[in-house]
C-alpha cells in the first residue's frame, strides 16, 4: 500500500519540479530583458565610439588635402608620432592625478570616518555634514575651478598671507603653477573619494573596534588592523573614481595653469581636435590615454584590490 501511495504521489512531485524549472527559466528571461536596455546603451555610446576612435586614429592626410580632410588608412605611425611628441604631458597628467588622489585620500578618509563612525547615532549632524560634502556638486565644475583661480590669485588673501610669513617670495605666485592645478584637482574630485569611503565605513560594525580596544590594542593599532582593512573596498573605489577623471582632466590645468609646465594631456587632445584639427593625432592620444589608464587600474586592483572588486 505504501508503494502504491508513493507511486500516486510521484506525478505530483514531478509536476512540481517541472513548474519550478519553468518558473526559473521565466525569471532568467525577465532578467535578460531588464539588462537589455543597459546593454544597448553601452553598445551605442561606448563600444561603437571606441571602435570609431580607433579607426580615426589610423587615418592619414592625403597630399594636398585641406585642413580637416583625412582618408581611412592603417597609419600606425600616428601612435609613435604622438607618443614621441607628447610624452611629457602624459607623465605630467599621471603625476598630477596621483598627487591629487593621495591628497584627496588624506583629506577625505578622516572626513568619512568622522561622519560614518564618530557621529553614528547623530542623524541630524550626519545629514548636515553629508550635504556639505556633496555641496560642490550643486555648482558647475568650471565655476568651482574659476573660484579657485580667484582664491589663489596674486592679489588674493592666500598669496598675501604666504608672502607676509615669508613662505612665498615677494614676486612669487600660486596660479600658473603645478600646486594650483593639483589643488583644483583635489578639491573638484574630493567628493568622489569621500563618499565611497563613507558608504563602506557606515556599514562597519563598531563592535569590532570595541573588541580591539578590549584586547588592549592602541587606537593606531586598531585602526591599522581592523578599520583600515575593512574599509579597503571603499578606499579602492574612491581612488579609482578620483584618479581616472583627474588623469584626463583639462579644465583645471587650463584655468589654474595654462602654461607649458602645467599642460596636461587633456589640453593637448582638446587643442588637436578643435584648434589644430588633427583628428588622427587627437584620436591616437585619446586611445593611448584610455589604454594607459586601463592598464594602471588593472595593475592597481590586482595589487591592492579585494575579492569584492575583482
Amino acid at each position: 500500500m505504501a508503494l502504491l501511495a508513493g507511486e500516486r504521489k510521484s506525478p505530483v512531485i514531478h509536476q512540481r519540479g517541472a513548474d519550478e524549472i519553468s518558473s526559473a527559466k521565466r525569471r532568467s528571461r525577465i532578467g535578460y530583458l531588464l539588462i537589455l536596455p543597459g546593454f544597448i546603451f553601452l553598445l551605442l555610446f561606448f563600444v561603437l565610439p571606441v571602435f570609431s576612435l580607433l579607426a580615426t586614429s589610423l587615418y592619414t592626410k592625403p597630399p594636398g588635402a585641406d585642413i580637416g580632410q583625412f582618408a581611412p588608412a592603417l597609419q600606425f605611425s600616428n601612435y609613435t608620432d604622438v607618443l614621441s611628441g607628447y610624452w611629457p604631458e602624459f607623465l605630467r597628467s599621471f603625476g598630477f592625478a596621483l598627487v591629487a588622489t593621495v591628497a584627496a585620500l588624506l583629506i577625505g578618509y578622516p572626513m568619512a570616518y568622522l561622519v560614518a563612525v564618530r557621529l553614528r547615532g547623530h542623524a541630524l549632524l550626519q545629514g548636515i555634514l553629508l550635504v556639505l560634502i556633496i555641496a560642490p556638486f550643486f555648482t558647475s565644475f568650471i565655476l568651482r575651478t574659476q573660484a579657485w583661480k580667484q582664491i589663489l590669485a596674486d592679489e588674493g588673501p592666500v598669496v598675501a598671507v604666504l608672502r607676509a610669513v615669508s613662505l612665498l617670495p615677494p614676486d612669487g605666485r600660486l596660479t600658473a603653477t603645478a600646486f594650483a592645478v593639483v589643488c583644483g584637482l583635489t578639491y573638484n574630485f574630493l567628493p568622489f573619494m569621500t563618499l565611497p569611503i563613507y558608504a563602506n565605513l557606515e556599514r562597519l560594525d563598531t563592535r569590532l573596534i570595541e573588541a580591539g580596544n578590549d584586547l588592549y590594542a592602541s587606537p593606531a593599532t586598531t585602526f591599522r588592523t581592523v578599520t583600515l582593512p575593512l574599509s579597503m573596498p571603499g578606499v579602492i573605489a574612491g581612488t579609482l573614481l578620483t584618479f581616472i577623471p583627474a588623469a584626463g582632466d583639462y579644465i583645471n590645468s587650463a584655468l589654474l595653469g595654462n602654461n607649458q609646465d602645467t599642460t596636461m594631456i587633456g589640453q593637448v587632445i582638446d587643442s588637436l581636435f578643435f584648434r589644430v584639427v588633427d583628428y588622427p593625432g587627437a584620436s591616437a592620444l585619446s586611445f593611448v590615454l584610455m589604454l594607459a589608464i586601463l592598464f594602471l587600474v588593472i595593475l592597481y586592483v590586482r595589487r591592492f584590490g579585494t575579492k569584492e572588486i575583482l
